[in-house]
C-alpha cells in the first residue's frame, strides 16, 4: 500500500486563523482563550508563497474574526494572485455592501456566515452578541447583492438540533449554495460548556438519521456535514477522499504565529510554516502520523464499523482524553 504522503505531497486546505481577536464571545469558541502573536503583512504573504509553491490550492480564513485584520483584503488578493482558492468564515457583524464589494474585489470565491439559529434570540445568546443575528442575515444579504457565493455554517447543538430545517430554509431565503452542519466539538469553550450544550450518543446517531434523510432529499442546496462518525450508519453512500478524520491529511490550520496545527480543535504544534521545512513537517511529524495511523482502541477493537470511521472525531476524541485512538465519544455504537 502507498504511503500516505506518497499519494498528497501537502494537505488540499490550510484554515488559517490570521487572529485570535474577536468581536463576539461565543459559548462553544474554540479558540476565545487563545492567544499568538499576529505576524505582519509581509511575513503573512511569505508564507502565502510557500503554500502557492507547495501546490496547496486552498486557502480559508478563520478565527477569530478575520475582518479585524485590515490587511485581510490585500492578503486575499496577493494569494489569489499566486493561483490559490481563497474563502474565509466570518460572523458577519463587520460585513456590511460596503465589505462585501471589497471581498469579491479580493478575490474571495467564497464567504461562510455562521448562523446557528433561524431564531433571532436563540442565535444572540448562544454568541453572546445581540443583534448578532441580524448582522449576520444582513452580511448574507450584501453577499449576495454583490454577487458572492455564500454559505452557511451552523453548529449543531442542544439549541437546534430538532430544528436545522428551519436554518435550511434561512438559507434559501437568503440565496445560500451551501450549507454546513457543523458537529459540536469539544474544544477550549466548547469542553467547559459541554455538559450544557453537547448532545448524548443517541441523539447525535437520530439527528444524522434525520438530517441525512433531508440531505438525500434535497436538491435545490448542498448540505455538507464534517464529521466521521456519521460512516458508520448503515447506508452512508459518501466516498471520502480519505477515512475518518480529514485533518492532518486533507487539510491543516495555521496560528497567527505561523504554527501548524493539524487542526483548529487540536492544540498540538507540528512546527512552523516560516521557520521549518515543511515537506519535513508534513512527511515525518509524530503528530501528523499519529494521527494518520490510529489504532482502535478499547470499543473500537471490536467494531465492525472502524475500517469505514476510523473511530470517529480525532479531534473529539483528543480534547475529552488526550489519546488521537480513543473512541470519538459522541459514537452511539
Amino acid at each position: 500500500m502507498a504511503e500516505f504522503t506518497d499519494l498528497f505531497s501537502a494537505p488540499l486546505t490550510f484554515n488559517w486563523t490570521l487572529s485570535y481577536r474577536c468581536n463576539f464571545s461565543c459559548v462553544h469558541c474554540y479558540s476565545r482563550e487563545e492567544a499568538a502573536e499576529e505576524l505582519s503583512t509581509a511575513e503573512i504573504c511569505s508564507m502565502v508563497d510557500i503554500l502557492a509553491e507547495k501546490q496547496v490550492p486552498f486557502i480559508n480564513f478563520g478565527g477569530g474574526e478575520p475582518l479585524v485584520r485590515a490587511d485581510l483584503f490585500d492578503v486575499a488578493t496577493y494569494a489569489t494572485s499566486k493561483g490559490l482558492n481563497v474563502s474565509m468564515n466570518s460572523n458577519g457583524w463587520l460585513l456590511d455592501l460596503a465589505a462585501a464589494e471589497k471581498l469579491k474585489a479580493a478575490g474571495f470565491k467564497s464567504v461562510g456566515i455562521s448562523i446557528d439559529s433561524a431564531d433571532a434570540a436563540l442565535h444572540d445568546d448562544f454568541r453572546c452578541m445581540q443583534g448578532a443575528w441580524d448582522r449576520a442575515v444582513g452580511a448574507l444579504q450584501a453577499l449576495r447583492t454583490v454577487g458572492l457565493r455564500s454559505t452557511l455554517s451552523a453548529v449543531i447543538s442542544r439549541i437546534n438540533y430538532q430544528h436545522f430545517r428551519q436554518i435550511l430554509d434561512l438559507a434559501r431565503d437568503n440565496g445560500v449554495a451551501q450549507v454546513y452542519l457543523h458537529n459540536f466539538k469539544c474544544s477550549g469553550r466548547g469542553f467547559k460548556n459541554r455538559e450544557e450544550l453537547d448532545l448524548s450518543p443517541e441523539e447525535w446517531k437520530a439527528f444524522y438519521v434525520e438530517a441525512l434523510a433531508v440531505k438525500n432529499a434535497t436538491t435545490d442546496i448542498s448540505i455538507s456535514f464534517d464529521d466521521p462518525v456519521i460512516a458508520s450508519l448503515p447506508g452512508y453512500a459518501e466516498n471520502p477522499l480519505v477515512k475518518g478524520s480529514s485533518c492532518g491529511k486533507l487539510s491543516l490550520h495555521l496560528k497567527p504565529n505561523g504554527d501548524i496545527t493539524p487542526c483548529g480543535f487540536i492544540p498540538l504544534v507540528v512546527g512552523n510554516l516560516l521557520h521549518d521545512d515543511f515537506d519535513d513537517l508534513w512527511k515525518n511529524s509524530h503528530i501528523l502520523n499519529a494521527m494518520r495511523n490510529k489504532e482502535a482502541k478499547g470499543k473500537c477493537g471490536s467494531c465492525g464499523s472502524y475500517e469505514s470511521c476510523l473511530g470517529g472525531c480525532t479531534a473529539r476524541a483528543f480534547a475529552t482524553t488526550g489519546d488521537f485512538s480513543e473512541p470519538d465519544p459522541h459514537c452511539w455504537k
